[in-house]
């Protein structure tokens, strides 16, 4: 028996993304280390919560902005070569914070221009990432690779906390910032190691050479994101429940020490038993496959609110703990499966641009959830802060679910999506030319759940 004959770990018989897999674990727990580091640092620096909402919207603001370009890029260039542009260029970021901070020189508004920069780079990796994945495995093995990609950003996460809380106890943050520096070489060894003949690149659709030609490729993705239910649904829900229910960076620093009245190590242990809910999560959704259902993504949103409201009115940090690890399997579970509606439902000329809305909504939601809630904390107290983030994905969850549930009849199938999307030449437009498809209730069923039909 093989690793990739065992039931949920079939993207693994694809040797390149064997590397990928493995270059992306190793730099992601490099960037899970910096994450923490980063945020103490600044606490350390201001003493203040709301100074973590500035950076972290520093951070997230440039995918905001240039997010959705970064998904023309994602169509119109070779994926692998410009990942490998881009994290080269991460690394030097991670390289230049770590002078800075072991030097002992770093003031706050240095933080905040690399994470403006740092921003700038994820809004083209991000959109580019993401969809390069189906390049690697195929449609066929998009759903498992998927779960497996969250697998490994939540093994990251379980790790990378947990070695930065000891690193920063030890050697201080400057430290942690080098490892993740160094961190970024196992990503580019492995893009140089994947043999490009073994890619399903498509045929890249020409690239704009003018401010119009961009325009009208925007156009394209946008309308084809805003007439396709599934992809809607799961961008709509993404955007909400990380705008309230995922500021970690911004409110779960200043609850461990104003709250729980622990330290560095603490903070890096609760964020360490999100990210072991988080892998639970992404094991059991690789393990049961089968077609995105939209009641685990909106069963996902509710247990995250549902444990942040209770985790914000405990004072016990092993209560706390067991409340993260609800928080990250509920957080992966609504995540993962909004990736993998959005991936089995749209076209490959058109997959950066559908990618990079589902990026620019889940990492833009950042400046606008961060900042209100590090206001709310620094005025009003991180406990209330984190109740009414929990409170506002419950609802965001249940709203959806109402929303599914009047208007499911219209949706279109991955595998009827496949064949309408073979007949078309790149760069065509799908939404404005082709009709909505009536879905079977089978079709229907998978992405809903059992007894749902179309109305």
């Amino acid at each position: 028996m093989t690793v990739h004959s065992v039931r949920g770990l079939r993207a693994f018989r694809h040797r390149n993304y064997q590397l990928f897999f493995g270059g992306q674990l190793v730099s992601l727990i490099g960037t899970w280390m910096q994450q923490v580091a980063q945020a103490w640092l600044v606490l350390e620096l201001t003493n203040d919560a709301f100074w973590l909402g500035v950076v972290a919207a520093a951070q997230f603001v440039p995918v905001m902005v240039f997010g959705l370009f970064g998904g023309v890029l994602a169509d119109a260039l070779p994926k692998r070569q410009t990942i490998f542009v881009v994290q080269a260029v991460m690394m030097v970021l991670a390289a230049i914070l770590a002078v800075l901070t072991l030097t002992g020189v770093v003031e706050v508004w240095m933080i905040i221009v690399l994470a403006l920069l740092l921003g700038t780079a994820n809004a083209i990796d991000m959109p580019v990432r993401q969809s390069f994945v189906v390049e690697i495995v195929g449609r066929g093995d998009i759903g498992n690779a998927v779960a497996l990609n969250s697998a490994m950003f939540n093994a990251a996460r379980v790790v990378g906390p947990a070695v930065a809380g000891l690193t920063i106890g030890a050697f201080g943050s400057g430290t942690a910032f080098a490892i993740n520096a160094a961190s970024f070489a196992a990503v580019l060894v492995a893009l140089a190691a994947m043999d490009p003949t073994a890619l399903r690149t498509p045929d890249l659709p020409p690239r704009p050479r003018s401010a119009p030609q961009v325009v009208e490729q925007l156009r394209e993705g946008i309308a084809y994101v805003r007439h396709t239910p599934p992809v809607l649904l799961a961008i709509l829900i993404i955007g909400l429940v990380s705008t309230f229910g995922m500021n970690f960076s911004v409110v779960i620093p200043a609850l461990a020490r104003d709250v729980l009245g622990t330290d560095a190590s603490g903070y890096g242990f609760l964020m360490t038993a999100s990210g072991v809910g988080s892998l639970i999560a992404a094991a059991w959704l690789a393990v049961s496959g089968g077609l995105p259902r939209v009641g685990r993504m909106v069963g996902g949103a509710i247990a995250l609110g549902l444990a942040e409201v209770l985790l914000a009115v405990s004072n016990l940090f092993s209560v706390s703990v067991l409340l993260m690890v609800i928080v990250g399997f509920g957080g992966i579970t609504m995540a993962a499966t909004a990736n993998t509606m959005i991936q089995l439902n749209v076209p490959d000329a058109l997959r950066g641009r559908a990618m990079s809305v589902y990026t620019t909504v889940f990492a833009g939601s950042t400046p606008i959830g961060g900042l209100l809630f590090g206001w709310l904390a620094s005025a009003a107290g991180v406990a209330l802060a984190v109740a009414v983030g929990g409170i506002g994905a419950v609802a965001a969850g249940l709203g959806a679910w109402l929303w599914v549930r009047r208007q499911v009849g219209f949706v279109a199938a991955p595998a009827l999506l496949g064949r309408r999307a073979e007949a078309r030449p790149a760069g065509a437009l799908p939404a404005d030319t082709l009709p909505p498809v009536p879905v079977e209730g089978g079709v229907v069923e998978a992405m809903v759940g059992p007894g749902a039909r179309p109305r």
